[in-house]
């Protein structure tokens, strides 16, 4: 199947981002219905305000439907850095270099946006999208232990500066 993408809010597209990191999570961490209302309610903040400078939504599909999603927030920014958030692809579209295309189309635009780097939370143990991260000179800065996410994890903070 053939991929596309493309910036902007669409209908559909909180859904699918909500339910697709409620079931990733659920299914590999154990995750539950807190940290799904948690993606609900912060992205939903964000679809409002999605068209302010700074802020930006990529998203790509299939003919199936979506298969990935990522933002940075401008309106998260953290001494000039903007916050990358909600980022994921669907498994049939996991390892087929979507998600470089999309981190590398928020870091470029992060960039011309004038942002001084682009900051992420994340946390331990998600191995191929830490590799992926790293590829693109993120670096890790700080972590502890949190329930940030509903469940008691390793949070991580990574940070590429430009």
């Amino acid at each position: 199947m053939s991929q596309r993408t493309g910036e902007g809010a669409r209908p559909g597209l909180l859904g699918w981002c909500v339910a697709e990191h409620g079931r990733y999570y659920a299914r590999e961490w154990g995750f539950g219905t807190f940290f799904e209302a948690k993606v609900a309610t912060d992205m939903s903040s964000f679809l409002v305000r999605a068209d302010t400078p700074g802020c930006h939504i990529w998203w790509a599909e299939d003919d199936a439907g979506f298969t990935g999603t990522l933002t940075i927030d401008g309106g998260d920014a953290d001494d000039g850095l903007t916050h990358l958030r909600w980022f994921i692809t669907s498994d049939r579209a996991r390892g087929q270099g979507l998600g470089n295309l999309l981190l590398s189309t928020a870091i470029s635009t992060a960039r011309d946006d004038g942002a001084r780097g682009v900051f992420l939370t994340t946390f331990a143990g998600l191995d191929a999208a830490r590799r992926l991260y790293e590829k693109h000179r993120f670096m890790l800065v700080s972590e502890q232990r949190d329930t940030t996410w509903g469940t008691e994890v390793t949070e991580q903070r990574f940070e590429v500066k430009f």
